[in-house]
């Protein structure tokens, strides 16, 4: 589907290409002449967009719907949807949060015991009985006399 702008950009391009009147323009791209003649007519909101600006400075962890409450509460009368295409545009997405922190270099291989007692390993292990009740159960194993 093509949308309403390309069709106006199309027909501009006709009409100053090929000299051609904006009903056959209009007519050879199968576009209605309404959609083509639309003007957007949007209101100033340079107010607005510097009031969002400096409470997403303030509120670096807020996005557009929690920015938009507090707007609301200043008295500005706006729409959430119209908050969240400035807010898009203006590129004030919530910074995100750092990553798990990962262990740099390369790991050494883990050394293999030779005596008992030199290396114990735990893990909780669990299971159900028959009639359905759980049980978990703390398993400490010596490294060195594990498969003996």
């Amino acid at each position: 589907m093509v949308t309403p702008a390309a069709h106006r950009e199309a027909a501009a391009y006709l009409r100053s290409t090929h000299g051609m009147s904006e009903r056959r323009a209009c007519r050879v791209l199968q576009a209605d002449r309404t959609s083509v003649r639309y003007e957007a007519t949007r209101p100033d909101d340079t107010a607005l967009r510097d009031r969002l600006k400096a409470l997403a400075h303030e509120r670096r962890r807020f996005g557009y719907r929690r920015l938009h409450v507090l707007l609301r509460r200043e008295g500005h009368a706006v729409n959430k949807k119209r908050v969240q295409r400035i807010y898009r545009e203006e590129k004030l997405t919530v910074r995100r949060r750092g990553g798990r922190k990962r262990a740099l270099g390369e790991r050494r291989p883990m050394e293999i015991p030779t005596t008992a007692n030199q290396r114990w390993s735990l893990d909780f292990v669990s299971d159900q009985m028959t009639d359905g009740r759980r049980f978990r159960i703390l398993a400490v194993v010596d490294d060195c006399t594990r498969g003996r």
